[in-house]
């Protein structure tokens, strides 16, 4: 139950992005469903490669290349579904990558103290 609401609130902060920044565009709930999916899911299985291979760069720039393999998982994301979720470029997936990460951080925190009480 726990991993839907997550899911569901993930969602819904990829809505409120796309409603802060016009860079991003969700075309419904459905489609922001569908996008939260298949973000977890390359941040799940890409996102751990990608950060590997890159270990020399990220440390060079003192952890801050990690900003831009978010954006390309972002951006990723966008390339993969198509017409319901689409990000318009490479600054875009950057800005809207930090705004979603930083609705998650919320979620994650919310999520933590609500299951903590029960």
């Amino acid at each position: 139950m726990r991993i839907l609401i997550k899911w569901a609130l993930h969602a819904v902060a990829l809505l409120c992005v796309a409603y802060l920044y016009s860079g991003v565009e969700v075309h419904s709930f459905a489609a922001a469903l569908g996008a939260a999916f298949v973000i977890g899911l390359l941040n799940a299985v890409l996102r751990p490669v990608l950060v590997v291979l890159t270990l020399p760069v990220t440390v060079v720039t003192l952890g801050l290349f990690l900003f831009v393999i978010n954006a390309l998982m972002f951006w990723a994301a966008s390339g993969l579904l198509g017409t319901g979720f689409q990000v318009h470029g490479f600054a875009a997936a950057l800005i809207g990558s930090l705004l979603y990460s930083l609705l998650g951080l919320v979620i994650e925190s919310a999520l933590a103290r609500l299951f903590l009480k029960q």
